[in-house]
């Protein structure tokens, strides 16, 4: 921060700029402080740090609410106001820091205003028109705040999260000390986890678009981890374009090696890769990752032996850190990365706990031929799937992993990687519940690697996706527990796992894991919509909504389901017409299907609702029963959900992991039916 703080921040929708410009200028013709963005600043990472330091560091937050504001759910005023309300805290300090200014016809009583809003006073304001009331009562509430005696914060002080920040009063004389010790102590007395968490998530959490900062003021200081670091795609350099996959699979593979070093927190691979072929520099990358240092180099393989390139670079400063040339034979890739991780580790001055070669190392392979076919089998799973052609598709990366353990059957990664791509592919297809021997097979693998490399947290990942998908759940949290106890940053484990806490009703555990994941993988749209459901289910719908924004802006691959969640978060807070603007797009996926016809229902349009429902069931068939019991449960048609309730159970649908939390079926939980289901499931306390 290299502006000083506000003493009153002006938070609005662009449609009411005038309005909140005129409000501006009578405050500071008044002589008082304000925070107020002329720019058409929105989003990108220099924008969340100012906008979180503003409205942490300011004495008042006045939201400008309006027809404009109440008729959209989304938007990064919302955001702002967010952050002002986890601030505020309880209601002592919300009377004294939360002052809402009305500027139409607006009224207390309007459900998309937060509550937090609509229990205080409001200041009405008609298009922006201060009278002197107004400039008195904000003059008596900073003097009320001791506002000019207020020190700049301390850096500890500008780490702690919106929601236990601490209004604290300070006066010119004696009891500044004992404001700030009390502050400190606050500071202290809480979880340095949580506040690392939620410190990168309000940071980064708007990884895309870029922004410029606003007119006249200096953008704020990039400030990664220390030890963080990104490796990008090496160069393929082999004048072979089919050799791409090993420069890639080599890149991938120390990158996840790195990842093994806990003295590292290393940016996962759907971010690394997202710069590939974009030539961005590397100053926008780190920004773009919040990494200290990022690897490049580049692969020149000839028959058995590989010349590999390395450069290491501080992000922070642009120097040159480290760089060196190895040439090995294809049998000495293990060593090769143990040395580049030696290296790096080195030239970052970490001071490892344990040496980096058996972390490196684990589960990988000595055998030439077994290494290549698994970077292989890595190119091929990362291939989008083509619809009924998928089990096809899928069929080479896991022929390539086989090929990998029959070359070498003590190859823990392969297993590993076997029993994922497995358990992904059986899901693209209709029935796969049905195939025989897929889950007993991912199970063996799974099992096979965990036996080679139980220090190893893929096979627990791969065997808990399993249990998941087969309603196993005390199992699939067992296994996610192993996972997360070996890898903390292992941005699988993270996003398959961070549901099941959900699931299970720990939602801030689950919301807390998806967060982790997007720190960890900025870029990757599945740790999106992991936090957009776990938000979702906890009936947290406002931040749902705009995660769901996020993740349709960031891979308009997950459009459709992404907008069947954010219809359905809509339409559970109230507001029909966004629901039906969400759910109205082309083509009639499942998913599209499906909240129409949840919406249109409720809007009294009966056939349309019923057409939606037919087009449901055409597109998917008894797979998608569980989203039928929850069509027919907001109709109110009881015995119908419930029928397909049952049905799902007994075809084992994992869509039932949601019912425990699932807020379109709670007006079956008391029917005998349901609990008798929930009872089945066997929900892990």
């Amino acid at each position: 921060m290299t502006e000083p703080p506000h003493a009153v921040f002006l938070s609005y929708a662009s449609q009411d700029a005038q309005a909140a410009r005129r409000i501006c200028e009578a405050l500071r013709a008044a002589g008082i402080e304000v925070w107020f963005d002329q720019s058409e600043l929105r989003g990108g990472d220099a924008w969340d740090r100012q906008i979180r330091g503003q409205i942490r560091d300011c004495g008042l937050f006045a939201p400008i609410i309006s027809q404009h504001t109440h008729a959209r759910l989304e938007g990064y005023f919302r955001r702002e106001w967010r952050l002002a309300i986890e601030r505020a805290g309880d209601m002592a300090e919300s009377k004294a820091f939360l002052v809402p200014i009305v500027i139409d016809g607006t009224t207390e009583r309007d459900p998309t205003v937060p509550e937090k809003f609509r229990e205080l006073q409001w200041t009405r304001l008609p298009d922006g028109e201060v009278q002197s009331a107004f400039i008195q009562r904000v003059q008596q509430l900073l003097s009320s705040l001791g506002r000019d005696a207020l020190p700049n914060p301390s850096p500890m002080l500008g780490r702690v999260s919106p929601s236990m920040q601490t209004t604290v009063s300070t006066r010119p004389h004696g009891g500044t000390k004992r404001a700030l010790l009390l502050a400190a102590a606050v500071v202290i007395s809480g979880t340095l986890a949580y506040f690392a968490i939620e410190e990168f998530w309000m940071s980064k959490h708007r990884a895309l678009p870029p922004a410029a900062m606003p007119a006249g003021s200096a953008p704020a200081a990039f400030a990664p981890p220390p030890h963080s670091i990104a490796v990008l795609p090496f160069v393929n350099m082999s004048g072979d374009k089919d050799q791409e996959y090993f420069s890639d699979g080599l890149s991938e593979e120390l990158l996840n090696s790195l990842a093994r070093i806990n003295e590292l927190q290393v940016a996962a691979r759907t971010s690394s890769f997202y710069f590939k072929g974009e030539h961005a520099d590397l100053a926008t990358i780190a920004h773009k990752l919040n990494v200290a240092s990022v690897l490049e180099g580049s692969v020149r393989r000839s028959g058995h032996t590989v010349r590999v390139t390395a450069q290491l670079n501080n992000a922070v400063t642009g120097f040159h850190l480290w760089s060196q040339t190895y040439d090995r034979d294809l049998g000495d890739v293990l060593k090769l990365q143990t040395e580049i991780a030696d290296a790096v580790t080195s030239a970052l001055k970490i001071t490892l706990l344990g040496g980096a070669g058996e972390k490196v190392q684990l589960g990988g392979t000595q055998d030439p031929a077994a290494f290549d076919a698994y970077l292989r089998g890595l190119r091929l799973a990362r291939m989008p799937p083509g619809g009924q052609a998928a089990i096809d598709e899928c069929r080479e990366p896991v022929d390539a992993f086989s090929e990998a353990i029959d070359r070498d059957p003590n190859y823990a990664l392969a297993y590993a990687r076997r029993a994922l791509v497995r358990w992904d592919c059986a899901n693209y297809s209709p029935g796969w519940l049905q195939q025989p021997g897929i889950a007993q097979s991912v199970r063996e693998d799974a099992g096979r690697a965990i036996e080679l490399a139980p220090g190893l947290a893929d096979g627990y990942v791969a065997l808990s996706n399993l249990e998941t998908g087969v309603l196993n759940l005390s199992a699939a949290d067992e296994a996610c527990t192993h996972a997360l106890a070996l890898a903390p940053s292992n941005d699988e484990a993270l996003n398959y796992c961070s549901w099941l806490p959900v699931a299970f009703g720990r939602a801030d555990a689950g919301i807390t894991l998806a967060r982790r994941c997007i720190a960890v993988d900025p870029l990757n749209a599945h740790c999106y919509r992991a936090l957009g459901d776990a938000l979702h289910y906890s009936r947290r719908y406002r931040e749902a909504i705009a995660t769901y924004d996020d993740l349709i802006a960031l891979d308009p691959a997950h459009a459709d389901y992404a907008r069947w969640q954010r219809g359905s978060s809509y339409y559970l807070a109230g507001n029909l017409s966004e629901a039906r603007a969400s759910c109205e797009v082309k083509p009639d996926t499942f998913y599209v299907s499906v909240c129409k016809a949840i919406v249109y229902q409720k809007l009294g349009r009966r056939e349309d609702a019923s057409a939606a429902m037919r087009r449901a069931v055409e597109l998917s068939g008894d797979s998608g029963g569980y989203q039928f019991a929850e069509i027919y449960a907001q109709w109110a048609e009881k015995q119908a959900a419930l029928d397909w309730l049952e049905k799902a159970m007994r075809l084992r649908d994992p869509g039932l992991t949601k019912l425990r939390a699932d807020p379109l079926m709670d007006s079956l939980r008391k029917e005998p039916r349901f609990q008798a289901v929930m009872r089945e499931l066997k929900f892990p306390n």
